[in-house]
């Protein structure tokens, strides 16, 4: 069996070779031919391909940085056009995606030959405040998309699936997002998260935050359509408040000076605001309709520097 291996990289060169000696000897004794494809992301550390001869690998140099997830969609479509594995893998490059997991996803596969399989998050290393703001975001994205997302870029592709993936357009804001957008069949595995073996993560808060806001992208017209219905919910609320503020008023009598003017006026200013806002959400929608989206397969040589 030939398994292909993909990892964005911005300057973990040294973890990179860490974690290919170490996934090396776990699979030095089985019948799985292991080769490589690291995605340079305009790394401002040089690749030093003698720390590599060990290895069958190969390295896109990217032309400018573009950031892990389109990375992994620029690595993906080159694969569409030069892969001999039957299996590819994608994974980071600091060794928090650990490499004897790898196993479980062939297994996994095996089952599910059809499917792409995602390592599904059973236990994280982060802090108490990652993982509290890492679960405030599965609540927004669940409620912003009504999708359920528990799986990061850690995968196993059938290699009958890769040109389709590199078609998926979404996959070059978000790849996960971008898989279950796509509605090519996908399952997961629970498996624990490890930790980084060399260096410091790039990752910072604002880092997260952009990286969760390029998922909840992905599914766009849903998000919108969900944020109309809230706007309206707020416009048809100020609207009956404001008739039972006035009725109350001038109908019965019972409101006291100055409470009810207060209170359409309070209800005027929640109309306003969902008004503009459900105006602004068409109006996104709407312009985003006019533009082509970016298919990576057809777009990704010229990103591509030089290939070693």
């Amino acid at each position: 069996m030939k398994v292909k291996i993909v990892y964005p990289v911005y300057n973990d060169w040294e973890a990179l070779n860490l974690l290919m000696t170490k996934t090396a000897t776990i699979f030095e004794k089985s019948d799985v031919e292991l080769s490589y494809l690291a995605v340079d992301d305009c790394s401002s550390i040089r690749f030093v391909a003698s720390d590599f001869n060990d290895f069958d690998l190969k390295v896109l140099h990217l032309i400018s940085n573009q950031g892990h997830q389109r990375a992994i969609a620029i690595g993906l479509s080159y694969l569409a056009d030069n892969n001999n594995a039957d299996l590819v893998v994608v994974m980071d490059s600091d060794g928090e995606d650990q490499p004897e997991h790898i196993l479980d996803l062939i297994e996994k596969s095996k089952s599910s030959p059809e499917k792409i399989i995602f390592a599904q998050r059973k236990k994280r290393t982060e802090s108490f405040a990652f993982k509290l703001f890492y679960l405030v975001y599965k609540f927004i994205f669940k409620f912003l998309t009504g999708h359920v997302i528990t799986f990061g870029n850690y995968s196993l592709i059938p290699a009958s699936k890769i040109k389709k993936l590199a078609n998926v357009s979404e996959i070059w804001n978000n790849y996960p997002g971008g898989v279950i957008r796509s509605k090519l069949p996908f399952d997961s595995v629970p498996l624990d998260r490890g930790v980084r073996l060399a260096g410091k993560s790039k990752m910072n808060f604002t880092s997260l935050i952009l990286h969760g806001m390029s998922a909840i992208s992905v599914f766009l017209d849903f998000t919108a359509v969900r944020i109309l219905i809230f706007a309206s919910v707020m416009v048809s609320c100020s609207v009956i408040g404001a008739g039972v503020a006035i009725y109350l008023k001038f109908v019965l009598h019972q409101a006291t000076p100055g409470w009810a003017s207060n209170l359409v006026m309070g209800f005027f200013i929640v109309f306003i605001q969902g008004f503009f806002i459900a105006l602004f959400i068409l109006f996104m929608v709407l312009s985003s309709r006019r533009y082509t989206s970016f298919i990576p397969y057809f777009g990704y040589n010229k990103f591509i520097d030089f290939v070693e």
